[in-house]
């Protein structure tokens, strides 16, 4: 097998991968849709709920990528960006709960620099799949709403507390949505192969 043919079988296994866990990533973007609701209408929120709040979002997050890692590990597919992206998770939920006085400005660092590694990780993901993998646009949509959303956060790191909650309902409304937007476009496509299958065996 030659280096392209090795190549694009790696990119249909991503591919495969990451379609099988349609609903790691539909739970995902609920939780981020719950999340931002949650920040998005609690006006009188303090910091310290605010901080408690993301660092419970992150850790379910994370928790949900390294289950999605495990499983592909299992599998023989490929697991090591999810890894990542799971224990990222997890470690900053940890650092957001042992850290109870924690700084609005620390906090917006903490924010984004989580929200700026996993948009990339996210956007790596979706660079190396295939042209026409069903839901390809979803990935790199959301990935790119992370990015953007970090760097706004480095640009004003020193934001009021009401003004990071709005920031946090916000983006985690748009990246949940859609990210659940993804999982059922993926849950179709794989619903309609499988379908395509069963008519073409004898």
């Amino acid at each position: 097998m030659n280096t392209n043919t090795f190549e694009a079988a790696m990119r249909i296994e991503t591919d495969e991968n990451f379609a099988n866990r349609w609903w790691v990533l539909a739970l995902r973007g609920l939780f981020a849709y719950l999340f931002g609701l949650v920040a998005f209408f609690w006006p009188g929120v303090t910091m310290l709920s605010l901080v408690l709040v993301f660092a419970a979002y992150s850790l379910v997050d994370g928790a949900l990528w390294i289950y999605a890692a495990v499983k592909s590990s299992r599998s023989g597919q490929s697991w090591r960006l999810t890894l990542l992206n799971g224990l990222l998770g997890i470690a900053v939920g940890i650092l957001a709960v042992v850290w109870p006085a924690i700084t609005v400005a620390a906090f917006v660092l903490l924010v984004a620099v989580w929200s700026l590694v996993t948009g990339w990780l996210m956007l790596v993901a979706a660079i190396r799949s295939k042209r026409r993998t069903p839901g390809r646009g979803w990935r790199i949509f959301g990935a790119i709403v992370s990015i953007i959303f970090a760097g706004l956060l480095l640009i004003a790191p020193f934001v009021g507390a009401l003004v990071l909650t709005w920031w946090l309902g916000a983006w985690a409304v748009v990246f949940g949505t859609a990210l659940m937007f993804l999982a059922f476009r993926l849950r179709s496509a794989r619903v309609s192969r499988g379908s395509s299958a069963g008519t073409t065996q004898p």
